[in-house]
């Protein structure tokens, strides 16, 4: 027989209390039902030493996700025909975290109409607090209320019906706590308690009824059953020595973080299911869940479950879905789906991880058996700290779907000694869902603010692969000639940034040499996309949020998203912002990010580096950003990065790059028919408001020679080919001293000062600024590096096509660098080699 068995054929025959009572003389007393809900554990706890530990709840114990849901859906049917359905519909449910969070939730499903909402020990800054209480015997204490809306909890004459529910009432005062903190700011004159076991006292029931005379309302109470608990004399002090011994005799045993279960042979795989939440469903009731909510997920449900079964493997059977902390009741319902959806030839349990420290034993009459413990991996308010996750190790789950939101996918779940690392060594298969965490009203911007635009209506990249916050100027004449460009710019007459230089068409000749080079360079780009994607995920992971400097850096990021795709199955959300030398960055499009997501998510992305005018243009722009309190202008900072992280760094400008090499990069060789076929940005008073995002050309009309597409299907062909390198280059990379030198700027200085410019502006450096020069502005020479070879022949095509002298030169840290015709005017000619001085 298997130890599985073995253990299931002696719960039917010992009550899970059974140790604890023996040894401490507990005693649980009450209804037929009562020991079929509950067991009993200990806890290293100065105010409470015994648990009780429900088997009904999904917390500690795996139950079916059906018979969960159906006990806190059938308190709730009770607590409707209580009320009447009339005052059912307007009653509010409020759950406690963090064990009733889901049970609570079900609750309000057995009202059909009523509104949720559960208390939270997790702040969310700028969400309102409409209340908060204390738990008395808790490890952790402090409930907070932050209702979206702040009608909710409304009280007065009209008031409805106020319904709240905790898994076991055991001495009242959690409950008497929260209804005299809110009926002192919101009275109402009624309240219903729900719980499934009622395990008061006689002194605490007169004392429920003594308060309700003392407020003047009437309170009603549901439970499932009921009893008492009795507690010998000095039951604390001997529970908790007897906790500290069993501690220390499993001090010893090779695996602490399971107590009396050797771990599987080889960790389980990990993989990531898209669920496809709807995104107008909140991840549960911690700012409210409303009946338009219910229905949703309710028809969204169904989908969801059936991408579940989908990722298991074809020969698994017994499936654990487990919940997180206080995200109890969206697994819940994954799992009752997941029940419907694999029918009677699965098993399917529930339970959820859990901050409340309780010992382990591996007793047939003990009711917690194992134990996992991993560290924290929300960001909790109160610091880091274990975690658990009770029943799961030695159960014989043949799969566990571990089911988190957003905003604890952070890389401690991820770590060597996090959950799924632990789960992984305890089942056939981890499978990793996440629910998108609910951001309230409070925290959106205004909906002024415009969505993305996407192809194919702006821009030849895939709607997936790029939102650009930008605007539409595809239809305003923007282009100037380039020497007249040149010429308002270097005067002060006009600012770069306020036209387009007209669209550069390649000859056949030129387009020919793009071919060649991105077939030779494809495997060199590949290996530097990996690593440069490599290293962010190692270092801001596990799901940065991509933010391409645009128009350079688009397709940079486009590549590292599918990169990250390709090796890690990863969808990473990629957007194109605009930033504008001597003008810093479109703070609208940085509003819109930090209003969709966390901004410390947030990687900037850029094709390469020149001297680095960017990135200190991007560091000044997002410390004036965050100094003038981030997008609320008042709520403090956002926690924007300012690092860059580039393809090629040549000017030693960033410490986040896929190589410091300055070589040819096919997308700098052209202008947007490497780009998605959209222009450099523009920001124009006249055409872009304060609370506009910066603007943009999307050149439709030049679809017949967009090789957009051709250079990501060349450089993602050779990622498998460039896997090896790439891993044993990041390996090394992040081990270096990767601190930037600014080599290039001292370069750049040189350069002005020795060739008469005076101005940095003016000095291109590197393969990718000089092919700019030669494309967009008015060269005036370039400087090649004795024997560069050909990352320079493009460069050497167009300065011949453009009548541009070319200069070997030695002690050159790029292989090239531009020179813009300094103090230009059309009569200019600079034919000495020195910059020119008059007019």
């Amino acid at each position: 027989m298997s130890g599985r068995a073995r253990r299931e054929e002696a719960v039917d025959v010992v009550w899970s209390g059974d140790w604890v009572a023996e040894r401490l003389g507990v005693a649980l007393e009450g209804d037929g039902e009562l020991h079929e809900l509950l067991g009993l554990a200990l806890r290293r706890n100065p105010k409470r030493a015994h648990l009780l530990v429900s088997n009904v709840l999904g917390k500690h114990v795996p139950q079916k996700p059906s018979v969960v849901y159906g006990a806190g859906y059938g308190l709730g049917e009770r607590v409707r025909a209580l009320l009447g359905a009339e005052e059912a519909r307007r009653a509010v449910v409020l759950g406690y975290a963090e064990t009733a969070t889901g049970l609570g939730h079900a609750v309000a499903d057995g009202l059909r109409d009523a509104p949720y909402l559960h208390s939270t020990r997790r702040p969310v800054a700028g969400v309102a607090q409409a209340g908060g209480f204390e738990e008395a015997h808790s490890h952790a204490t402090s409930h907070l209320l932050l209702p979206e809306d702040p009608e909710l909890l409304a009280g007065g004459a009209e008031a409805s019906t106020l319904v709240l529910v905790d898994d076991e009432f055991s001495t009242g005062n959690t409950v008497l706590n929260t209804i005299r903190a809110l009926h002192e700011t919101h009275p109402r004159e009624r309240y219903v308690i729900v719980a499934l076991v009622d395990m008061r006292s006689a002194g605490d029931r007169d004392r429920l009824t003594a308060f309700a005379a003392e407020i003047g309302a009437r309170v009603d109470l549901v439970t499932r059953s009921s009893g008492t608990v009795t507690l010998p004399e000095g039951v604390l002090e001997r529970g908790q020595a007897l906790v500290a011994d069993q501690e220390a005799e499993q001090a010893g045993r090779a695996d602490e973080a399971v107590a009396g279960v050797a771990p599987a042979p080889a960790p389980a795989p990990v993989t990531r299911v898209a669920l496809d939440w709807p995104a107008e469903v909140p991840d549960g009731g911690r700012h409210g869940f409303t009946p338009a909510h219910r229905a949703a997920l309710e028809a969204a449900l169904p989908g969801m479950a059936e991408r579940i079964a989908g990722a298991l493997d074809s020969d698994v059977r017994h499936v654990l879905v487990l919940g997180f902390e206080e995200l109890m009741y969206a697994p819940l319902r994954l799992g009752t789906a997941l029940e419907a959806a694999m029918g009677s030839g699965a098993e399917i349990r529930y339970s959820t991880t859990t901050r409340s420290p309780v010992l382990a034993v591996d007793d047939p009459g003990y009711a917690i058996r194992t134990r996992l413990v991993f560290p924290a991996h929300d960001d909790p308010a109160d610091g880091p700290g274990d975690r658990y996750a009770y029943n799961v190790a030695g159960a014989g789950f043949d799969a566990v779907l571990a089911v988190v939101d957003s905003t604890a996918d952070t890389p401690e779940l991820h770590a060597p000694d996090g959950l799924l690392a632990r789960l992984a060594a305890h089942t056939g298969q981890v499978l990793l869902a996440v629910v998108p965490s609910y951001t309230p009203t409070p925290l959106q911007e205004p909906a002024v603010l415009p969505e993305p635009l996407r192809g194919p209506d702006f821009s030849s990249y895939a709607p997936e692969d790029v939102g650009w916050l930008l605007q539409d100027l595809s239809d305003t004449e923007l282009e100037a000639p380039t020497e007249e460009r040149e010429e308002a710019i270097q005067s002060g007459g006009a600012h770069y940034a306020e036209s387009l230089p007209v669209e550069y068409q390649p000859s056949a000749e030129y387009q020919a040499l793009f071919a060649a080079a991105l077939d030779a360079s494809a495997a060199r780009i590949a290996r530097a996309v990996g690593t440069v994607t490599e290293t962010v995920l190692a270092e801001r992971g596990p799901r940065p949020v991509l933010v391409s400097l645009a128009r350079a850096g688009t397709p940079v990021g486009v590549l590292m998203r599918h990169w990250a795709r390709h090796r890690h199955g990863l969808d990473l959300p990629h957007y194109a912002i605009s930033i504008v030398r001597g003008r810093g960055i479109d703070a609208t499009a940085l509003r819109w990010l930090a209003a969709h997501h966390d901004p410390a998510d947030v990687v900037f992305v850029d094709g390469w580096t020149g001297k680095g005018a960017i990135t200190r243009e991007l560091a000044a722009a997002i410390e004036e950003f965050e100094a003038s309190g981030g997008p609320g202008g008042s709520a403090g900072p956002a926690g924007f990065d300012p690092e860059i992280a580039v393809l090629a760094d040549p000017g030693g400008c960033v410490r986040t790059y896929g190589t410091r090499e300055d070589f040819l990069i096919p997308s700098a060789c052209l202008n947007s028919t490497v780009s998605g076929l959209i222009s450099r940005t523009v920001l124009r008073a006249d055409l872009v408001g304060p609370d506009d995002f910066h603007g943009a050309k999307f050149y439709r009309e030049l679809a017949g020679s967009d090789v957009s597409g051709d250079f990501l299907a060349a450089v993602t062909a050779r990622f498998d080919d460039v896997a090896d390198q790439v891993d044993a280059e990041t390996k090394e990379l992040l081990a270096a001293d990767r601190a930037p030198t600014w080599e290039g700027w001292a370069a750049v200085e040189r350069i002005s000062e020795e060739y008469g410019i005076h101005d940095v502006n003016l000095v291109k450096p590197g393969v990718g600024e000089t092919t700019r020069v030669l494309l967009r502005r008015v060269p005036w020479k370039i400087l090649a590096k004795r024997g560069a070879g050909t990352d320079l022949t493009h460069i050497r095509l167009l300065a011949e096509q453009r009548g541009v002298p070319v200069e070997e030169v030695d002690d050159l840290p790029y292989s090239c660098v531009g020179l813009i015709h300094p103090r230009f005017t059309r009569g200019a000619t600079g034919s000495d080699g020195k910059a020119v001085q008059g007019a």
